[in-house]
């Protein structure tokens, strides 16, 4: 996997810019790894998708994310810092051996779910989807000795922490405290959108130096991309001048 080039963020940006956040994430992997398949990526549990996408993230951007959150108790809006280093998880590149599960007398082995996974559970109705997604980790259950169909929610909800526990990458918490009414809450970090939003704000000034410089010199894209950013700047502000 490479850090992203200038002309990397524009492909990335061209095929993923009407898609969902499932298929921006493969997107964007699949230009960062070049020798993996589309299918392989899709198989990548979330946590290990996610870890790959804060490393690629951290190669592209540097270290340090920002963002901006809404207090949910007074409104105010909070700028947040972190490092990739706060966000990333330690998550094996191997496949994950099947989770063992053994709650109120059931047995149960499980995987954590991929992308693929949650694109078809996505062509369930809406209120069947956690079921859907829950029903494609299932490898087994059994109880008594022997195997089952249905399980008690208790079992569900045991099962569903274990796959959490087995795969943490997927589901990192932010601790979050307002610096006006002192109001402390959690917020889920998720990487998809984030990198996605940061993809899109540098493609549009991406673009725009794009369009300065071949109407000022009458570079070609593949030229102009080439530059290194710091005389590409030099370029865009001597135009400016």
């Amino acid at each position: 996997m490479h850090a992203l080039s200038a002309a990397d963020l524009l492909l990335v940006w061209e095929r993923g810019r009407t898609q969902g956040p499932l298929h921006q994430a493969i997107e964007i992997l699949a230009v960062a790894s070049p020798d993996r398949t589309r299918e392989d990526l899709c198989h990548l549990t979330i946590g290990q998708r996610d870890a790959a996408l804060l490393a690629l993230r951290g190669a592209t951007f540097g270290p340090r994310m920002s963002g901006v959150l809404v207090c949910p108790q007074c409104g105010a809006r909070l700028e947040l810092s972190i490092l990739v280093s706060d966000v990333s998880v330690e998550t094996a590149d191997e496949p994950l051996e099947a989770i063992a599960c053994e709650a109120a007398g059931y047995a149960l082995r499980l995987r954590p779910p991929s992308t693929a996974d949650i694109a078809a559970s996505l062509q369930a109705p809406p209120e069947q989807r956690g079921n859907s997604l829950f029903r494609r980790c299932l490898l087994s259950a059994t109880h008594g000795g022997g195997p089952v169909e249905e399980l008690p929610n208790e079992v569900i909800d045991e099962a569903a922490k274990r796959i959490c526990e087995a795969d943490p990458q997927a589901d990192v918490q932010l601790r979050v405290a307002c610096s006006s009414c002192r109001h402390e809450w959690s917020v889920l970090f998720d990487i998809v959108p984030f990198f996605w939003n940061e993809i899109e704000s540098r493609v549009s000034r991406l673009l725009g130096e794009v369009h300065a410089l071949a109407s000022v010199y009458g570079w070609s894209e593949k030229e102009i991309l080439s530059l290194s950013p710091a005389r590409r700047q030099f370029y865009v502000e001597a135009t400016r001048a």
